[in-house]
Order: structure tokens, then C-alpha cells, then sequence
């Protein structure tokens, strides 16, 4: 099969079906976190509820002047998150390989330290008072966008005795 994204004559919107072939089973007992998170049944398909169907909805005039700069949105005033200042750029393209205008980019991510700005983190790192850790954006009119932030820390991960995630951004 041809990689659609580099055929200028695919059709748009056609479908390209995952090879199943080229992936690991998603129940993997070696693989520690597979076990918790790999289902045993067959899948049931349901509806959507009523909150998944009607909200929370944010509209791209909803967007604040800051939510593509991780630096400054969640920083008090005259303050700056710790860390390693980096701008973080990419395109959303489509089937086809042409840029997606207009698309909401939702991104978060740990602070310099590793940790998350969430009420059910345990990492011991501590939180940095300066760095929230989320924002968003819009894309251009040819798909790219970019936002500022910090370059995240990587942090421990229970799959093994020494296993960590390494940096990155959601």
C-alpha cells in the first residue's frame, strides 16, 4: 500500500486501514502496564452520554490571549516557571497531507521537575508556582501552529525497578 500522505493521488478523506500485523498484542503480560489496561473481552460499542454529546464545548473565541504561551498563562505576575525555555512547532495535516486550518490543538505536559499539576500526582518532585502545565491553540491557515513552554522533565514510571518516561508533551 502506498503512504498516503506522500500519493498526490489519493482521494480526499479516503480510508487507510491500520495494519494490525505490524503491532504488538495489546495484552502483553511482560509488559507490565498492559495487564491493568488491555481488555480480556470482546469491545461493546456504546452511545454517546449526554455530557460526551453536549459538553463542555470550547469554541475557538474561547481561546485567551495566553494559551498558546505555557511561560506567561499560568506565571504570576513578574514571575517565570523554571526550566529550559523552548517553542514547540508542527502542522495538523489531513489524510492527504494537506494542512488542517482552523483545528483546535490542545496540549499539557509535566513542569521542568517531571511532575504534573494534577490533584492525583505522587510524584515527589515539586510543583513549580509559575507553570501550569496546559494550554492551546488554532491552526494557521496552512495547518502549523506553535506554542512557548518549557521543556518538560522526565519522571519515574512503575513498569520496572528503574523504567522512566523519558520528556514529552501531550
Amino acid at each position: 500500500m502506498s503512504d498516503p500522505v506522500r500519493n498526490a493521488h489519493s482521494p480526499a478523506g479516503a480510508n487507510f486501514p491500520r495494519d494490525r500485523n505490524w503491532h504488538p498484542p495489546a495484552f502483553a503480560p511482560w509488559y507490565k502496564t498492559s495487564v491493568p489496561r488491555s481488555p480480556r473481552q470482546a469491545l461493546i460499542s456504546l452511545d454517546g452520554t449526554v455530557s460526551e454529546i453536549t459538553g463542555p464545548v470550547f469554541g475557538h473565541n474561547m481561546l485567551g490571549e495566553l494559551d498558546n504561551d505555557l511561560i506567561l498563562n499560568f506565571a504570576s505576575p513578574g514571575e517565570m516557571p523554571i526550566g529550559q525555555r523552548i517553542i514547540v512547532h508542527g502542522r495538523v495535516l489531513d489524510e492527504t497531507g494537506r494542512g488542517v486550518p482552523g483545528c483546535l490543538v490542545e496540549f499539557w505536559q509535566a513542569n521542568a521537575g517531571g511532575r504534573y499539576r494534577h490533584k492525583k500526582e505522587t510524584y515527589l518532585a515539586p510543583l513549580d508556582p509559575n507553570f501550569g502545565g496546559c494550554g492551546r491553540t488554532i491552526t494557521a491557515d496552512d495547518g502549523s501552529y506553535s506554542f512557548r513552554t518549557i521543556k518538560p522533565g522526565p519522571y519515574p514510571w512503575p513498569n520496572g525497578v528503574n523504567d522512566w518516561r523519558p520528556a514529552h508533551i501531550h
